[in-house]
């Protein structure tokens, strides 16, 4: 990718923020509401994919500002 494009792939992700922070909000929100009223099993599911998706853009966003930060380093 060429350095524009990661710049603007930041953008896209760093816009993402907030529609990120609110689904891992409501999974957190069902996820403590069955606690309280179903079982256990689906509030660890749901506790489990809200970590994985909040990791996984956490590294994205990581990754693309470092190829920017060594790009930006080796000109």
């Amino acid at each position: 990718m060429t350095l524009d494009e990661l710049v603007s792939e930041e953008k896209k992700l760093k816009s993402q923020k907030v529609t990120i922070a609110v689904f891992i909000g409501f999974l957190v929100g069902v996820a403590v509401y069955a606690a309280t009223h179903k079982g256990f099993v689906l509030p660890v599911i749901l506790l489990i994919s809200s970590f994985l998706i909040g990791s996984r853009y956490s590294q994205s966003l990581k990754g693309i500002q470092a190829e920017i930060s060594r790009r930006n380093t080796a000109l």
